[in-house]
């Protein structure tokens, strides 16, 4: 059965790919030149769909009827590293932009039986959960069933990046989608708890299978090691200084160890003994850090190599981060280092957006009587 979706911030196309061949996108945005480049060179039908607007420049009339409307809405504002400032920050404000769209099309009769905003975890606390209550008031308040589900691309790809998906479907959702789980985390339930009217009067636990087994580590998507630029030795030397005692006796046991392993790497700035000390990071447990938007040198992601009681250091490149967010090796990256790991670093990540459309969208939809659109 053919479904359709409309795309809100929707970056380099990740939900759509995710969404796959059944799915018909009828709209997509994103008023970034970048990101918009990127779905444009990826989609060759994007020239009759795709707005590069800002979403409040749009009307209910520029947008066609479907089934789901995706809203990954800007992030900064309820990310645990940014500021907080929740719905009223500027970026996260853009949410308002595409619920103004989303109430017209009710006003009209054509809202979508499906809406899904993907967002970080933190919009949960955001504003001691002020945030998040106000979305599902929103949703609810349009007559919608609303359930959060707290999902990590580790269990799709070897990078730790756990998102939220507030999944809303206006119907009566199969009872076997609505018995919780292992996806209705501790932090989902809290934040479940503390809803009030409305809001928790239309809660539904979602219960959603388990995906398979993740059957990859961060080292199986990496370039050959003489394909890449490596530091130089001074600059592994500074980045292996700047390591905890604890992180550097971790690293030398794994030297010690001799083979071949392949860490993460972050540095970020800690709190120790009242002072602001930066800090690099490894982890080697298969996983790679969470990706992040490269605005700065720090944020970049690097790669320690530990192999024969030798240690190499090196940038992770873009096609690496591509494979990291489950992107096609056929996918085509902006030119510009910076731009590629732009787009891939503010997407969400494809095979949970298809683990999500197979284990409950598809099945929410297929519940509904037809014609839907």
């Amino acid at each position: 059965m053919s479904r359709s979706f409309l795309e809100f911030f929707a970056g380099g196309g990740m939900a759509r790919l995710g969404l796959g061949s059944g799915w018909a996108c009828r709209f997509a945005n994103d008023f970034d030149p970048v990101k918009g480049a990127a779905y444009r060179a990826n989609f060759p039908d994007a020239a009759a769909h795709f707005s590069g607007e800002d979403v409040w420049t749009l009307s209910a009339e520029d947008l066609p009827g479907a089934d789901l409307a995706w809203a990954s809405s800007p992030c900064q504002d309820f990310s645990l590293a940014g500021g907080r400032a929740g719905l009223s920050g500027g970026r996260s404000s853009a949410f308002f932009g595409f619920w103004r769209l989303m109430e017209a099309l009710d006003a009209a009769g054509r809202a979508p039986p499906l809406i899904v905003v993907e967002n970080v975890v933190g919009l949960l606390t955001s504003r001691g959960g002020a945030d998040f209550a106000a979305l599902c008031a929103a949703l609810a308040g349009r007559g919608y069933r609303v359930g959060a589900l707290e999902a990590d691309a580790a269990d799709f790809t070897p990078q730790s990046r756990p998102r939220l998906f507030v999944v809303a479907f206006r119907g009566e959702p199969p009872p076997a989608l609505c018995g919780g789980g292992a996806f209705v985390t501790p932090a989902v339930a809290r934040a479940r708890d503390r809803l009030e009217g409305v809001a928790r009067t239309a809660w539904a636990d979602w219960s959603l299978r388990a995906p398979a087994v993740r059957n990859t580590v961060l080292a199986d998507l990496l370039e050959p090691d003489d394909q890449v630029a490596w530091h130089p030795p001074e600059l592994t030397l500074r980045l292996l200084a700047m390591m905890s005692p604890v992180q550097r006796a971790r690293l030398e046991a794994l030297r010690a160890a001799g083979g071949r392993q392949v860490g993460g790497l972050f540095r970020r700035t800690r709190r120790e003994g009242g002072q602001s000390v930066q800090r690099a990071e490894a982890r080697f447990d298969g996983l790679a850090g969470c990706l992040r938007t490269p605005r700065g040198g720090s944020s970049r992601q690097s790669l320690v190599l530990v192999e024969d009681g030798r240690v190499r250091t090196r940038l992770l490149t873009p096609r690496e981060a591509a494979r990291l967010m489950g992107l096609p090796e056929s996918y085509i990256l902006p030119p510009r280092v910076s731009a590629a790991l732009h787009v891939a670093g503010d997407g969400v990540c494809v095979p949970a957006v298809r683990w999500l459309a197979d284990a409950l969208l598809e099945p929410l939809l297929d519940a509904l009587p037809a014609p839907r659109v």
